[in-house]
């Protein structure tokens, strides 16, 4: 016969003589006998979400059983409920599945796209180089026909020049 007991500070369980480990989330013997939620443990469990693909695996699963309780073992091993079977049903005939099939966010970029883009940077840079490029040969053209003049005018002057004395 098994027998309860608790020791005289109201802490720990035994039975047989022997002690009793507490549930995980029990903490009546924490911060002065406080019985309460364990801070620690989520409040709210996240609801489950199942993927399309899923859904219809369980349901073709749950269609191909023929033998009494086969479906009972499928929705057990699984962690289902026969509502969720029914409800899953009522979306495969809606057609509701094959929409969540399709892949969520937004559509992959086409790849041309992005080569496009590229070439189209590239041809800018080659533009603003040449750009540059033709300013420079025009200031280069301009420089070289000073320095054509002032050297004539400067011919020009030495010849005199010396002519003079």
């Amino acid at each position: 016969m098994l027998e309860w007991k608790r020791n005289a500070t109201g802490g720990e369980q035994e039975v047989a003589g022997r002690p009793v480990e507490e549930a995980v989330g029990d903490r009546k013997r924490a911060a002065g006998n406080r019985v309460g939620p364990d801070p620690e443990l989520v409040e709210r469990p996240r609801r489950r979400t199942f993927t399309a693909g899923y859904k219809l695996e369980v349901l073709r699963e749950a269609e191909a059983c023929t033998k009494p309780g086969e479906v009972g073992a499928l929705l057990r091993r699984e962690g289902l409920y026969t509502s969720h079977l029914s409800a899953w049903r009522k979306q495969r005939d809606e057609g509701a599945l094959k929409a969540l099939a399709k892949p969520r966010g937004r559509p992959k970029p086409d790849p041309r796209d992005g080569q496009i883009e590229r070439l189209r940077r590239r041809a800018e840079r080659a533009e603003a180089e040449l750009a540059t490029a033709r300013k420079v040969i025009e200031v280069q053209g301009n420089v070289s026909a000073l320095l054509e003049e002032l050297l004539q005018a400067g011919g020009a002057t030495r010849q005199g020049g010396s002519s003079e004395r």
